[in-house]
């Protein structure tokens, strides 16, 4: 929203500077978003007199110019077609910079010829479009003068921000409003006083019972024998500030007043309207060529204003070219309709349009500008084209309904914190155009002024009073310490998560941002027996369900990747996974795959990858986190999207803390992704808390002995885990027993079918005493014993 500050004192009388005002504005709400002062940027042109000009020796659209600039004559060369002797135009010297070009002028010479200066046309200026030729200036001009006094340009533009729900400062006047009641001066009364018509309008306004819902009220007037043309030179000027172009009176008449008073209008020639003007539904096919140039389908569902020729105009967005004004325009019909915003909204995005009246409709107007609209619409049609009026034609019901809401002023301390006089609460609203009665004692009854749609409730007169007040006003006050340390602000879980981040980045993973939703059929491979859920509005049609699992997201990331030359790649992503509707079934899972070989390295033999990889990276977290890699127990009963024989379930007793292992096959085929893939799913919120721990750190318990290390092989069946050793090597004396490691696999050979050897090193770590060969052997004993007891394995002998 743009306008002057000549034009805004038009409405607001103040004696408040430019810098008060801008501040003011802010404070209300209205954030300024610029401020442009042509007088400094055009303060070096000046008036100057064409003394002579000649034809350029060497060029034929060249002429040379002596322009008297009143301090001596300067040679200006001019390509202008108007360049004549006795023109009256605007001279800029040598070192001026030109706003409408950007350039700076320099001394030159043009075939031949000095040129020191320059003519300007109004685009140069930045004052218009026009650059057809420089601009003509009126005989009485004086020489020398400066141009920005001499046409009263030194009138700041101001520029402001409205939000969505202030369509009553889409009007100067509304702005002025606002300012008035902030105390920044007087707001002069607005001339609603209605203007009698001679005869009746031989055009009639109607509504067709398919608009009545999008177009309760239409008012309008019949002009005769006016006579349009260019409007007066401080209409242009206005219109001209804030980047319209000055068409003709008539046109820019419905320009100024949307701007002016927040109310757009239209003007029809009535000499190309056949018949009553009709609001009615668009017909399916129907088009209509707009005041763009462009013309538009129609359909049902928009409102156009018809005749017995078809659409003249698109209701609340556009007018049409056909029966718009032209300079041989004598008589005009002239349309102030109500619009549902809503309507207006649709119909702007379904045809493309952006226009400034229906940019002020669909944040909704003040119903009653559909009656004074027409008056002022009058006044200046006759003021500035002559002519005789008709008497009002119109069609609908009004909307006259105020709203009234029962207010307590002590809720401004209450909402607000802060104390404001209860006459000041009355000040500021009688300003703002709110009615206030007392029927109580503690409370009023505030009538809610028909512009100001968005006052609803009680908290929104506060919020009026509080906004004119003064924001600054509301004290800084600290909310009080709920004890001696604030609490905790980030939970474990997110901490865990940045944790994990940082971690599987250290590892040499790239972290994944991916949707939440995935193609149905890829999901389906991940769902295992839960049900897939559905999206009920999807943003693609292939992204029609939830994710049951991170992994089909990064496989199609890795499928895309290898595509593009990156075939070994490693990718993880923590985020949310969905195996039902319920919270409880939305899970949190660090998910990461390795896809290729290993990293190629001059020490290191390179490898495909295997499900080790992705133990290891699930198990560097695990251990991050202080949960008991030692006592974890691996079970063969991964999902399916898993391979069967390459594949575990990490528990935690009861608990599934997550799954790793080689991708199937089946999966890594149906999505594209070739050479070996492995991932692992950890599941953050199911993590056992760390224990809490003393500020002391523990007692270091270091034995002053040897440790030993004693090697038993022991035969068991082929299905038994090696796991299952361990743990029964370690429980045998947990006191001297340290570690137990698995060192060798043997299958074959002199075994039995169905039976392999797995050898197992023991360390024993003394603790008092030196050990004696019978304690050895005693020992060693009993951990035969517990493997076998464990696993039926026998020693290997």
């Amino acid at each position: 929203m743009k306008f002057t500050l000549s034009w805004l004192k038009t409405y607001l009388d103040t004696d408040a500077d430019l810098a008060t005002i801008t501040k003011k504005l802010t404070d209300l709400g209205l954030e300024v978003e610029g401020v442009e002062d042509k007088a400094q940027s055009l303060k070096p042109f000046v008036v100057g007199y064409v003394v002579e000009a000649k034809q350029h020796p060497n060029a034929d659209r060249l002429r040379v110019c002596q322009v008297d600039t009143g301090k001596g004559i300067l040679q200006v060369v001019c390509g202008a077609p108007n360049a004549r002797t006795g023109l009256k135009g605007v001279f800029a010297p040598v070192g001026t910079h030109v706003p409408g070009t950007g350039l700076d002028l320099k001394a030159g010479n043009i075939r031949g010829e000095a040129s020191n200066g320059m003519l300007c046309s109004a685009r140069e200026l930045g004052l218009g479009q026009d650059h057809d030729g420089i601009i003509e200036l009126p005989e009485d001009a004086p020489v020398g003068a400066s141009f920005v006094e001499y046409r009263g340009l030194g009138d700041p533009v101001i520029e402001i921000k409205i939000t969505p729900d202030r369509a009553d400062c889409l009007g100067v006047y509304g702005v002025a409003r606002d300012l008035s009641s902030a105390g920044l001066g007087k707001l002069k009364p607005l001339n609603e006083s209605h203007v009698k018509g001679t005869f009746k309008s031989p055009i009639s306004w109607k509504i067709d019972e398919s608009a009545k819902a999008s177009v309760p009220y239409v008012a309008g007037r019949y002009f005769k024998g006016v006579k349009n043309g260019p409007s007066p030179q401080w209409l242009q000027d206005r219109l001209t500030s804030i980047g319209l172009r000055p068409i003709s009176a008539l046109v820019d008449i419905t320009n100024f007043v949307t701007f002016d008073l927040c109310r757009p209008l239209h003007v029809f020639d009535a000499d190309k309207v056949k018949g009553d003007v009709v609001m009615r539904q668009a017909r399916q096919g129907e088009t209509i060529q707009a005041l763009d140039g462009k013309t538009y389908t129609l359909e049902p569902g928009i409102i156009v204003i018809a005749d017995e020729n078809g659409p003249e105009a698109i209701g609340g967005v556009m007018g049409g070219e056909v029966s718009g004004c032209s300079d041989a325009t004598t008589n005009v019909f002239l349309e102030v309709a109500l619009f549902d915003s809503v309507m207006v909204a649709k119909t702007g995005r379904k045809l493309g349009i952006l226009s400034d009246a229906r940019y002020r409709f669909e944040r909704g107007l003040d119903p009653q500008s559909a009656t004074w609209g027409v008056d002022v619409a009058t006044r200046l049609i006759l003021e500035l084209c002559g002519g005789e009026v008709s008497e009002v034609t119109s069609a609908g019901t009004l909307p006259t309904a105020l709203r009234d809401i029962v207010y307590r002023p002590s809720r401004v301390a209450f909402l607000g914190g802060v104390d404001v006089a209860t006459d000041r609460q009355r000040q500021i609203l009688v300003d703002l155009g709110f009615k206030v009665s007392e029927p109580g004692q503690d409370s009023w009854l505030v009538t809610v002024p028909s512009f100001r749609a968005d006052v609803e409730g009680e908290a929104d007169i506060v919020e009026e009073v509080m906004r004119v007040h003064g924001f600054d006003h509301i004290p800084a006050t600290s909310l009080p310490r709920l004890g001696a340390m604030p609490p905790v602000a980030v939970t474990l879980t997110q901490k865990r998560v940045q944790q994990t981040k940082r971690l599987l980045a250290v590892r040499g993973l790239n972290e994944t941002v991916t949707f939440s939703f995935m193609p149905s059929n890829v999901a389906a491979m991940f769902a295992g027996s839960n049900a897939l859920v559905p999206l009920a509005n999807p943003i693609s049609a292939d992204l029609d369900v939830m994710r049951p699992s991170i992994l089909g997201n990064l496989l199609m990331a890795a499928e895309r990747n290898a595509a593009r030359g990156f075939a070994d790649l490693a990718l993880f992503e923590v985020g949310p996974t969905y195996l039902g509707e319920t919270a409880k079934e939305q899970i949190l899972a660090a998910t990461g795959l390795r896809v290729g070989s290993t990293p190629r390295h001059w020490q290191v033999k390179q490898r495909p990858l295997d499900a080790y990889d992705a133990k290891a990276d699930a198990f560097a977290i695990l251990s991050a986190f202080g949960v008991p890699v030692e006592n974890l127990q691996l079970e063969a009963a991964a999902p399916a999207h898993y391979h069967p024989g390459q594949s575990a379930v990490l528990r935690l007793g009861p608990t599934i803390l997550g799954q790793f292992g080689t991708i199937h096959p089946k999966v890594t085929q149906a999505l594209g992704v070739k050479g070996p893939a492995v991932g692992f799913e950890l599941f953050l919120e199911r993590l056992p808390a760390p224990r809490a721990k003393g500020t002391a750190r523990p007692l270091l318990n270091a034995s002053a002995l040897q440790p030993l290390e004693r090697d038993f092989a022991f035969i068991v069946d082929a299905g038994v885990a090696a796991e299952k050793l361990v743990k029964a090597a370690k429980g045998a004396d947990k006191a001297l027993i340290t570690d137990v490691k698995l060192f060798d696999i043997f299958v074959g050979g002199s075994l039995p079918e169905g039976k392999k050897s797995l050898a197992l090193s023991v360390t024993l770590q003394p603790r008092d005493k030196t050990l004696t060969d019978a304690e050895i052997e005693a020992l060693s004993a009993k951990v035969v014993a517990a493997v076998n007891k464990a696993t039926g394995g026998e020693l290997r002998k």
